[in-house]
């Protein structure tokens, strides 16, 4: 690009402007390097905005004495022994008089300034953009990391607890419990590394979740659980949908002294998924109801949904006079 820009100023010696342009290659790599890979990662990121400053205007004065040095001892010579040659139609005129002086002088200068800093500054913008999406998206997938790996010891803690209230009766269905747990676990584990994983893989985890918490609560629990796919085949991020269930077993039913209820409700229609748990709520309400929806559980959800579904999701949470309500709705795909 640059040799056609160049051979065009020269009327079209492209094969002329081609070594010149090689000659201020090497000007051209140590500004971009400097500038991308030692003072912009060491002083823009570390908030260091003065010292970035003066950084770039020194590699700016220095790129620029350079660019024009390498003219007048490289370039200039070269035009000039093809200008002397009789068979070319080329002309070039030399300024005579010292180094130090042709260095110096203002339309040269000012010419070596735009032909040092015009390719090298978009070269530097695109780098940093990159470098700025790089480290944006490194820490959100850092975040995302962290808030996943909450949902494991917080499972584990509830359905351990569950496990407890079980083997102090000595109940039958304990190993059953365990062996629940143990494939919840081995998803969790092992299945949700990656972004996304099959909608109805999720949702076979969220039942197995359910039929857990249906053996602590044997008959006392009305439950109703209606899914509804008019695929099945989307991709979803792993593990959204189980704190809401958790919660509403945790934060609701437990709570429920007589006649406790969940609902739960999931349907598809495209790529809009639709997703409603409601429950039924202790008789006498907590000192703070607003916390049912702040609990760690649908704090990660919340956060999660707004790094992975940015403008793609809502999540409603409803504290009535007899039950809790929440509803999530998802855009699966942009």
């Amino acid at each position: 690009m640059i040799t056609l820009i160049f051979g065009a100023q020269l009327h079209g010696h492209y094969l002329i402007a081609l070594p010149a342009v090689l000659m201020v290659v090497p000007v051209h790599a140590f500004y971009f390097y400097g500038l991308s890979y030692y003072i912009i990662p060491r002083y823009f990121f570390r908030h260091q905005f003065v010292r970035l400053f003066f950084a770039c205007l020194i590699c700016t004065v220095l790129a620029t004495l350079l660019f024009r040095a390498v003219d007048i001892l490289f370039v200039d010579p070269f035009f000039q022994a093809v200008s002397d040659n009789p068979a070319n139609d080329f002309r070039w005129h030399v300024a005579q008089g010292r180094f130090i002086d042709r260095l110096f002088q203002p339309a040269d200068i000012a010419s070596a300034f735009i032909g040092s800093n015009s390719v090298v500054w978009i070269g530097v913008s695109i780098k940093f953009i990159k470098m700025w999406y790089e480290k944006r998206d490194a820490a959100t997938q850092a975040e995302l990391n962290f808030l996943k790996s909450q949902i494991h010891p917080h499972f584990l803690f509830n359905t351990l607890n569950n496990l407890y209230a079980l083997s102090l009766t000595q109940s039958a269905q304990t190993p059953d419990v365990i062996l629940g747990l143990s494939k919840i676990l081995r998803y969790m584990l092992y299945e949700c590394n990656t972004a996304l994983v099959s909608l109805r893989k999720d949702i076979e985890i969220l039942n197995s979740y359910i039929a857990l918490e249906k053996i602590r609560y044997e008959e006392r629990l009305e439950l109703n659980v209606n899914v509804h796919l008019d695929d099945g085949m989307q991709q979803i991020a792993p593990l959204l949908l189980l704190p809401l269930v958790e919660n509403a077993f945790k934060h609701g039913v437990s709570e429920t002294e007589e006649c406790p209820w969940i609902n739960i409700e999931l349907k598809t229609k495209g790529d809009k998924l639709t997703f409603n748990v409601s429950n039924s709520k202790p008789e006498t309400a907590p000192e703070k109801p607003a916390m049912h929806y702040s609990k760690i559980g649908l704090a990660n959800v919340r956060k999660r949904l707004e790094l992975l579904y940015p403008g793609r999701h809502v999540l409603q949470a409803y504290d009535e006079e007899d039950c809790f309500i929440s509803i999530l709705e998802i855009e699966l795909t942009d």
